[in-house]
């Protein structure tokens, strides 16, 4: 009988180094952390949620991303999110957060919503 390991938070996420100094500045000195969820919307079906928390919730997988940044992924967007990559990309004079997310089988046009493979 052979013996399996599983690690929960390996691949989960992982968040760019550009990504990393975004969310450290916006934190500064406070405990909180940076929580990922996604919520039902659009016209494709989900959209990404990004919440500043406290603390995880209890069944949040939690990820150490540095010594002044630690991320929670709710676990019911697990399946949605695994394997994304978080980037904080500059276009022109804006900033924003980029989902890199390999399971993605069809977004919407103006980008607010996707819906992921079964």
């Amino acid at each position: 009988m052979a013996v399996e390991t599983f690690v929960p938070s390996a691949s989960v996420i992982t968040v760019t180094p550009s990504a990393v100094r975004h969310f450290e500045s916006k934190l500064g000195s406070s405990q909180q952390i940076i929580r990922f969820s996604t919520k039902e919307s659009g016209c494709t079906g989900y959209a990404y949620v990004v919440d500043y928390a406290d603390a995880p919730q209890a069944d949040d997988e939690v990820i150490q991303v540095s010594d002044k940044l630690t991320v929670a992924v709710a676990r019911s967007a697990i399946p949605m999110l695994r394997d994304t990559e978080i980037d904080y990309v500059k276009e022109g004079i804006n900033g924003l957060l980029k989902f890199n997310n390999p399971n993605i089988a069809e977004a919407c046009g103006c980008g607010e919503s996707f819906s992921v493979k079964s």
